[in-house]
């Protein structure tokens, strides 16, 4: 596939990263020459110096061969234009990353499809949802939604307290009655797809494929259990932080503490049921005189992963049960989840699951990148007389480094096992290594 990258700030960098190992043609445009410095190292990308709102430019990059085009520049008008000339100019789907909810909504959203853009993302309100999903799963780390909530993904640390503890993955089948999977074990920085005889030890952190009536069982494996959220504190009046304000003000007691004392005025004019603090959360003493030893969860949403780490421990230290930190540096997140801070938020990973599966060639509901793991999960549909549906899964010869979690047939969900058999327009959950990606569409498709 012939990928067009407008933007090498971190969001396009991490992109031409992530798809550079999978046999596509990546082109990526930048104004600036120093950020196209840090991509042309890759293997197999090509980059362009210049404005990718101009038809030169464009064509120099041979936009009318593009396959795909995805403008993610930081301003969402640049990547607004880019993404209407390229479709206009020829490329197959086009796509941008904008910064405006408002663009997000029915009539407006219809209004830029017939402009020629295909898709359009907000990584910040896409960032702010999973933290709000999150609160209400305090137990776990990370909580996704597939098949419109019939499956989940429930990932938590295994501590002394879990069930799950000394147990093999075949002990924990048998005990999940056909509800609920592992499909992978974190250890030591390494993600591991188990089989029956591999063991579950204290420090590991599980991946767990659960129908939803099963999902608070499984979370009460964890060791852990769920907190109701009354007293919220959010660190950062970031467009994320703004958000989840926003959206919970009604329903919890919010404070929102800034360090700028002007966009903590502002703030305080636009959320009106929100407390607003103007000031440094990295004071201890200020932060205990404003009450962080009473809130009930935590999320540090500055524009600084060092900040959000360093509060997050702050806060969790000091009693908060639930702490979330956005960690945009992904060198951090090994080093932010090893001292205690119970999820962590990247925006580039977001993105990157919401634009991954339009590079596939295989109908792709949603694919979430996993933060602090290699895998992603991705949810198929799958197709008539696909290879998967000729056999059961025992015999199908799918991949090592693969696991089909859970299956959605109608109104049923089922955990499948060695026996089962897929048929034809099934969603299939399936827990993949990233090697095994460009492998299993095929067995869809």
């Amino acid at each position: 596939m012939k990928i067009i990258i407008a933007g090498a700030g971190e969001v396009g960098n991490h992109l031409a990263k992530m798809l550079s190992g999978g046999h596509h043609d990546i082109t990526v445009i930048d104004a600036d020459a120093r950020l196209l410095d840090d991509v042309e190292g890759m293997s197999d990308i090509v980059t362009i110096e210049g404005d990718c709102t101009t038809f030169a430019t464009l064509r120099k990059a041979s936009v009318r061969k593009a396959d795909l085009f995805i403008a993610v520049n930081h301003e969402e008008n640049i990547n607004i234009i880019a993404a209407i000339l390229a479709k206009q100019l020829g490329a197959r789907k086009s796509i941008a990353r904008i910064d405006n909810n408002e663009y997000l909504e029915p009539n407006n959203k219809e209004m830029f499809m017939n402009l020629g853009i295909d898709y359009l993302f907000y990584p910040e309100k896409i960032a702010a949802r999973e933290v709000i999903n999150l609160l209400g799963h305090t137990s776990t780390t990370e909580y996704v939604d597939f098949s419109g909530g019939r499956l989940a993904l429930v990932v938590f640390p295994i501590d002394a307290s879990s069930e799950f503890t000394g147990k093999t993955v075949a002990d924990i089948n048998a005990l999940s009655g056909a509800s609920f999977r592992p499909v992978a074990i974190s250890r030591d920085d390494k993600t591991i797809i188990p089989h029956s005889r591999d063991m579950f030890y204290e420090g590991d952190t599980v991946y767990i494929i659960t129908n939803n009536e099963a999902a608070k069982t499984v979370m009460n494996y964890s060791g852990k259990t769920n907190v109701s959220i009354k007293n919220l504190m959010i660190l950062g009046g970031s467009r994320i932080g703004v958000r989840i304000a926003t959206e919970l003000q009604d329903e919890l007691n919010v404070k929102l503490i800034e360090y700028n004392p002007d966009k903590a005025y502002k703030l305080a004019e636009t959320l009106d049921r929100t407390l607003i603090i103007n000031e440094d959360g990295r004071d201890i003493d200020a932060m205990t005189e404003e009450g962080i030893t009473s809130m009930d969860a935590f999320v540090a949403v500055t524009g600084r992963s060092e900040t959000n780490i360093l509060t997050a421990m702050l806060a969790k230290r000091m009693g908060v049960k639930k702490v979330i930190a956005e960690v945009e540096n992904l060198t951090y997140i090994n080093l932010a989840e090893s001292i205690g801070i119970d999820t962590i938020v990247n925006k580039k990973q977001i993105t990157a699951s919401r634009i991954f599966r339009f590079t596939m060639d295989t109908d792709v509901q949603a694919i979430k990148c996993l933060t602090g793991s290699e895998a992603e999960v991705l949810e198929f549909v799958v197709k008539p007389d696909a290879p998967i549906t000729k056999s059961t899964l025992r015999h199908a010869g799918f991949p090592d480094n693969a696991i089909i979690g859970g299956i959605v047939r109608g109104d049923k969900v089922f955990i499948p096992d060695a026996d089962f058999r897929i048929n034809a327009y099934d969603r299939a959950v399936v827990f993949s290594l990233p090697g095994a990606i460009p492998k299993i569409g095929k067995y869809f498709n």
